[in-house]
């Protein structure tokens, strides 16, 4: 099963899936850095997954916040232009909404 392709804003700073933009990695992090980041994602949602209590929760899904936030995926943005966040948001509710509304109904239903 290949890998889901979803809609890419032109700027190159997020995707949008479950009809989110969602903020992509960071694409001027070393490429090593971005590997061991991925890591210890991966390490951190498998330990959300065999969380037994409500401290390894809390545990884990501060793991999974702090990999997230080194991957640039959330905390302050990587991008220098001024531009805010708009992650979280409906695209058509952002700067990016004539993006999305130029985008073909098959295009969009990717990001659903």
């Amino acid at each position: 099963m290949g890998r889901k392709m979803y809609p890419e804003t032109p700027d190159g700073r997020y995707f949008v899936a479950k009809r989110r933009l969602w903020r992509k990695t960071n694409p001027s992090l070393p490429e090593l850095d971005r590997e061991a980041a991925v890591k210890e994602l991966m390490r951190a949602r498998r330990a959300v997954g065999s969380a037994g209590g409500a401290a390894a929760m809390r545990e884990a899904r501060a793991a999974v916040d702090a990999a997230k936030r080194r991957l640039g995926e959330r905390g302050a943005v990587w991008w220098a232009d001024g531009s805010p966040d708009e992650g979280g948001k409906h695209p058509k509710n952002t700067s990016y909404a004539d993006w999305w509304a130029g985008l073909s109904e098959a295009q969009r239903k990717h990001g659903s």
